[in-house]
């Protein structure tokens, strides 16, 4: 596993109740591991306390990557590491070109434009359309969002939390944006991705189910996907939504007859 969650638990900053409460998981390297969940599930809170940002600090547990364990490091650490997040809200760095925010984050600076140009081409973005633009009003927020992944993607880091990349996309962009992820994929890093939506959710190679601050389970994301509709009571959604690459995941039959059981 390239990231191991052992009991973690997150409490909130009065330290009164959990977020997130003794929840264990691992994610494989060179996947697409898919975090799903209502609303207030502690799917970001999560995603934070992997980052290290300095509020959501476990309160118990081990978080694990890449064999070492990282739960005292610092951000700064964890970047360092290779872990790296995208933010719901993209970054508002007006006035900076394209070209000089991409190329921050490279670190071999030998053939620097050829390797703009190059990450441009991942978040299908025409580089001689875009590199000498400048971050302003003009872009609009599905261009800042893949902007803000090119960045990201620059870095070439191990693994990428993608925290609800479609936020305020419309369907066709988030079309393109799976595409993207899937080119991340073949570039050997490796995507956590923090959705409540399906469409965007079905990308991924595995899933982790969470439900209030409980981790129920951790499976292929079809049959995640599965269980979440269940436990939603949303059977009809299911039968309409669970495909991948054109093909339907489960029978109809066989959707009834998991909703017929009883609880996960």
């Amino acid at each position: 596993m390239l990231l191991q969650l052992e009991n973690v638990t997150i409490p909130t900053l009065d330290q009164k109740c959990a977020i997130v409460n003794n929840v264990s998981f691992g994610i494989k390297e060179g996947s697409i591991h898919a975090i799903i969940g209502p609303n207030g599930s502690g799917k970001s809170t999560l995603a934070y306390a992997i980052m290290g940002l300095s509020n959501y600090k476990p309160s118990q547990g081990r978080i694990i990557f890449n064999n070492l364990e990282i739960t005292g490091m610092s951000i700064t650490e964890r970047a360092r590491s290779g872990i790296t997040l995208a933010w719901q809200e993209p970054a508002r760095i007006e006035g900076l070109s394209v070209r000089k925010y991409i190329s921050l984050g490279i670190k071999d600076q030998e053939n620097l434009e050829r390797r703009v140009r190059e990450t441009l081409e991942i978040v299908n973005l025409p580089p001689e359309k875009y590199i000498n633009r400048f971050i302003d009003d003009t872009l609009s927020g599905g261009e800042r969002k893949r902007i803000e992944l090119a960045a990201v993607v620059a870095m070439r880091p191990k693994l990428i939390i993608l925290d609800e990349p479609d936020s305020g996309l419309d369907v066709i962009i988030v079309e393109d944006f799976l595409t993207i992820f899937n080119k991340i994929k073949e570039l050997d890093m490796t995507i956590l991705l923090i959705t409540h939506r399906e469409d965007i959710g079905m990308v991924a190679d595995y899933g982790t189910l969470m439900w209030y601050g409980d981790a129920l389970m951790t499976d292929e994301f079809p049959k995640v996907m599965l269980n979440y509709c269940k436990k939603a009571g949303l059977k009809e959604f299911c039968k309409r939504a669970l495909f991948k690459n054109g093909e339907r995941c489960f029978s109809e039959d066989y959707i009834d007859k998991i909703f017929e059981e009883g609880d996960l």
